[in-house]
């Protein structure tokens, strides 16, 4: 919803998922020295034909990228700005983004990427994202893991509040937005130095250009915004279910201002079981800390953005 709302803005576009930015930051030393025009082939190629990149959603010429990749990209941070800059062009826009929920995790990788960017981080109530995202069709992690990411989420926003300042930084409230879409809109474009757009408030006008079809899940961006799906957990979770949620995700739930149930702690067992997966979570961030450790090398190949 965020997403197309900042579509629908003038000057701004944001693509569907693009599954392209954090998979080739990781594969960065196959394509090895930039400087060489078919090493930027090479990686060209793989962003507009590789396994698992979702390029073709974009709607943008093929072989028209490659070339402008090769002809500009020195750095990787600068050859995905050559296709997300293709797709602000497809609709007349000067300005564009990228849009993930894995991005909250890795915001120090982004900014490696891309120096000047303005992140955009949407909260909600967690027991409304546990019950929704285990409903999604390609959700496998079950309750645990759902319950265990948006505290990882919380936790990371709360280190880019601290780290990045308000100039690189801001929060929106999904409750308030889809309460008050103007009020929380107008601050957002006020935040990214844009003019406010009433477009902005019928995201659901530019769905049918921005959600790919076979994107089922998204089938309420075709919607009008609106608070029916606001506390929906009361009736989705089952009681263990938000018994865990408020038991592990109280704390954070109420610094976010978000009123807790009351619900009977959860049997040790079910406790347990989340704990496995949050340490599985944990391990992952120590992982993702050493890589950005070895990124400060002093022989690193640059990887910033120079477009």
């Amino acid at each position: 919803m965020l997403q197309l709302m900042l579509h629908a803005h003038p000057r701004i576009a944001i693509p569907p998922e693009t599954r392209l930015v954090l998979e080739s930051y990781r594969q960065r030393r196959d394509f090895g020295d930039l400087t060489d025009p078919r090493r930027r082939r090479a990686l060209a190629e793989w962003i507009t034909r590789g396994k698992g990149t979702y390029f073709a959603d974009l709607g943008l010429d093929t072989g028209g990228v490659v070339e402008e990749i090769v002809a500009e990209a020195d750095t990787l941070g600068t050859a995905l700005g050559v296709v997300f800059r293709a797709y602000a062009r497809r609709f007349g826009k000067p300005r564009w983004g990228d849009k993930r929920p894995a991005y909250v995790r890795n915001l120090p990788i982004l900014a490696r990427l891309f120096p000047d960017a303005q992140f955009v981080h949407i909260i909600r109530d967690g027991r409304d994202c546990v019950a929704s995202l285990t409903e999604m069709p390609w959700h496998r992690g079950g309750v645990n893991q759902a319950i265990s990411a948006w505290a990882q989420a919380v936790d990371h926003g709360r280190w880019a509040r601290r780290t990045l300042g308000r100039d690189s930084y801001h929060e929106v409230r999904y409750e308030q937005l889809v309460a008050d879409p103007e009020t929380e809109l107008r601050a957002l474009c006020t935040y990214l130095g844009e003019e406010y757009d009433a477009a902005m408030t019928a995201p659901d006008r530019v769905a049918g250009v921005a959600v790919p079809a076979r994107k089922t899940w998204h089938v309420r961006t075709h919607r009008p915004v609106g608070s029916d799906r606001v506390g929906r957990w009361a009736s989705r979770l089952s009681p263990q279910e938000l018994g865990l949620c408020e038991a592990v995700l109280g704390d954070r739930l109420r610094a976010q201002g978000y009123v807790l149930s009351g619900a009977p702690r959860p049997p040790a067992a079910l406790r347990l079981g989340y704990e496995r997966q949050a340490l599985r979570h944990r391990l992952a961030g120590l992982r993702r800390s050493a890589v950005r450790t070895a990124d400060r090398l002093p022989w690193t190949p640059a990887v910033a953005a120079r477009i």
